[in-house]
């Protein structure tokens, strides 16, 4: 289950990852296989093979990829997830989201 974005941020995602950015959304989550798991990010691009190489860099393997559509992803979660973000200095999501205090 997913919660906690709109329907514009959602857009937004979306057009940069058709333009072939690389671009990240986070938003709330809960899965039973994840306790203490609190939120997701998407980490998506159009360029797949941009997408593999990007992935590659923070040690992320190709087979992680979701194929979905022409929104392919990596999802980001716990430890990974709060590094990559640091790294790709998307402060507003980690603040947004408390991951700082969640792990």
């Amino acid at each position: 289950m997913a919660f906690g974005i709109n329907r514009d941020e959602l857009k937004r995602w979306k057009l940069r990852v058709a333009r072939g950015e690389i671009a990240f959304i986070t938003h709330h989550w809960v899965h039973p296989r994840f306790a203490g798991i609190c939120s997701v990010t998407k980490a998506g691009c159009s360029n797949y093979q941009k997408l593999v190489e990007w992935g590659k860099s923070y040690g992320l393997k190709e087979e992680w990829i979701h194929k979905r559509d022409q929104y392919p992803h990596f999802d980001l979660i716990g430890e990974k997830q709060l590094e990559i973000l640091t790294k790709e200095e998307q402060w507003d999501q980690i603040q947004r989201f408390f991951l700082k205090e969640k792990n």
